[in-house]
């Protein structure tokens, strides 16, 4: 630990911009836009403010995007586009370490959010994802969904696939793994990156178990085997079989119900 490390406060009383966007879709570089992001605030281990803000896509929302996330097109229309809103975006997450539930998918909806108006995240942003936590800490406990997760710590989740409730319940979810955490910032990202890549190995194995085919694991092939793809790229397994990944990979590959029902729509599984 370095001395300037030293004389900081824990990590978990430091100012904390805990966000989540919900999307159009899964896949920013193709086209899919944030049509809700919040950012909550937490500071001495509690949350200080909020900023949140409806979003205009500029496209139709797809029927699963309303019926997950209660959002529809008569919301968004009209709204700020993110244009309108980067700057004070940036100025809500600047100085502030950044979290996320699944840091990659929200992070990579900012960053193409951000480029196209010709800007970008704080520079050196620092991220912190208690999903990896609660994977590590929960480890054969159940499904990793946030909603989960947060019951399991007694944690409530109100208003589940709306933006400020789930940044809130985010929020609060990491503090509560905080207390099983170092209280240095730089042991805890050690600790994070560790876990994160032993994890994605662990998954990594799963998907190419004897039997997979190169595909995700319970998808049947065109052999008929399960683990491969069909001929259509798609799954043609059972629901029981797409468990193969075990009770924290509910969905198969996908962590995330949303997203998984975002693949199931667009015929990607």
């Amino acid at each position: 630990m370095s001395d300037a490390a030293a004389l900081l406060p824990p990590w978990a009383l430091q100012p904390i911009a805990v966000l989540d966007t919900e999307t159009t879709g899964l896949a920013p570089e193709q086209g899919d836009r944030v049509i809700e992001i919040a950012v909550i605030t937490f500071d001495q281990g509690v949350p200080t403010g909020t900023w949140a803000t409806l979003l205009d896509p500029g496209t139709p929302l797809h029927p699963d995007v309303t019926r997950i996330t209660g959002i529809t097109d008569a919301d968004v229309r009209g709204q700020p586009v993110f244009a309108d809103v980067a700057a004070k975006l940036h100025e809500v997450l600047s100085g502030k370490l950044l979290c996320a539930y699944n840091v990659p998918f929200d992070r990579s909806f900012l960053v193409h959010e951000f480029a196209r108006v010709g800007s970008g995240l704080p520079q050196g942003a620092i991220w912190l994802d208690p999903l990896v936590f609660a994977k590590q800490m929960q480890r054969g406990q159940g499904n990793m969904k946030l909603g989960t997760v947060a019951k399991r710590l007694g944690i409530p989740l109100d208003e589940a696939h709306r933006a400020s409730a789930d940044a809130t319940c985010a929020g609060n979810v990491l503090m509560a793994l905080s207390r099983m955490l170092p209280t240095t910032l730089e042991e805890t990202l050690d600790l994070q990156e560790k876990w994160q890549a032993e994890q994605e190995a662990e998954r990594a194995s799963w998907k190419n178990r004897p039997g997979s085919k190169g595909g995700r694991p319970g998808q049947r092939g065109a052999d008929g085997q399960l683990g491969g793809l069909d001929d259509a790229g798609k799954s043609a397994a059972p629901a029981f079989a797409r468990n193969a990944l075990g009770p924290g990979y509910p969905h198969g590959d996908e962590l995330d119900p949303v997203r998984y029902l975002y693949l199931r729509a667009a015929g990607r599984l």
